[in-house]
């Protein structure tokens, strides 16, 4: 997808402050630091739309990202960050539950996760969740550029025996830095609206 146009629209912790075009929408779900941010700004081929942040644990909202006037990207709080309230941690993880659970509009969930390390218990977590729930997952696995291009295959299939993936749900290599993987991303996302 060429990307002309793209603009935050709102941050919101409320259902209520859901926008209510009935765009569908992709939420994005990720530890914190997995360079979701780096990942919105890429596929929207946009500089600093989504604010990057070296401190992790920045994104404490559902922010709704509207592209072409077709779709939104939902960047929910990134998990297992240390430095958060146990409360607020809580709090968040209701919001975004509450979120992935209960948003009709919603049409998949893009699990962001580090290639370069096995998923986390929290990644885990995230993609069990999602599968209780029947939400589709497209996984992403981002910082491939960090990795020799030979060793790609090895920690993918890394990445899908850690998450017990199903066979049938894509996992997309992926860099904020070269691009790979932006075009078979969307390809993953228009099998979905």
């Amino acid at each position: 997808m060429k990307v002309s146009h793209a603009e935050m629209v709102i941050s919101a912790v409320r259902p209520e402050q859901y926008p209510d075009d009935g765009l569908p929408e992709f939420a994005l779900a990720g530890r914190s630091n997995v360079g979701k941010s780096s990942f919105i700004n890429k596929m929207i081929n946009r500089k600093s739309l989504a604010r990057t942040s070296s401190k992790p644990g920045k994104t404490q909202t559902l922010n709704f990202y509207k592209i072409e006037n077709q779709l939104f990207f939902v960047d929910v709080p990134g998990y297992g960050y240390a430095k958060v309230s146990k409360k607020e941690r809580e709090a968040w993880g209701k919001m975004i539950e509450k979120y992935l659970t209960g948003r009709s509009v919603l049409q998949a969930v893009i699990l962001i996760v580090d290639l370069r390390h096995p998923p986390t218990a929290d990644d885990q977590m995230m993609y069990d969740f999602l599968k209780h729930y029947n939400i589709p997952a497209i996984v992403v696995a981002t910082k491939a550029d960090k990795i020799p291009r030979g060793k790609w295959d090895k920690h993918k299939k890394v990445v899908r025996e850690t998450l017990e993936m199903e066979k049938r749900d894509p996992i997309i290599l992926f860099s904020a830095e070269t691009g790979v993987g932006v075009e078979e991303t969307w390809t993953e996302i228009q099998k979905f609206m």
